[in-house]
């Protein structure tokens, strides 16, 4: 495992997904993880490679939330979206689509990104529709 693999944490992954360099953590026995990550929670194993981010997901599951935490009242309602990226799953607010409580189609297309969002312009991970 190399160093930049053992050191990498949330907010370097977020500039790594910012940049269009998003990866992921595979352990040989083929399990993905997302960092900070020294042992995949799958195998126990230390010997952790960084991988590409496959480039597009699909939305497995959603959420429209209407009563958001203090930070991202203004916001409300917005989407929450579970997107499979292949060996991992990632989760984020799902932007450029109406909240409609049943309107998301399950296995939408979405990309990965970052966006700052709430009162205080905090990085979060968006997934927009491919």
């Amino acid at each position: 495992m190399s160093d930049r693999v053992t050191n990498t944490g949330y907010d370097e992954w977020l500039d790594a997904l910012a940049a269009g360099e998003g990866f992921y953590l595979a352990s040989p026995e083929g399990h993905g993880s997302l960092p900070p990550r020294r042992v995949c929670p799958h195998s126990g194993s230390t010997d952790l490679s960084e991988e590409p981010l496959p480039d597009v997901g699909a939305v497995e599951t959603f959420t429209v939330v209407h009563v958001a935490p203090p930070s991202f009242a203004g916001e409300a309602p917005y989407v929450t979206a579970v997107a499979d990226f292949g060996p991992v799953r990632i989760t984020g607010v799902l932007v450029d689509v109406e909240p409609a409580d049943d309107e998301i189609p399950l296995g939408l297309e979405v990309e990965a990104d970052v966006e700052t969002h709430g009162a205080d312009d905090e990085r979060v991970v968006v997934l927009r529709p491919a």
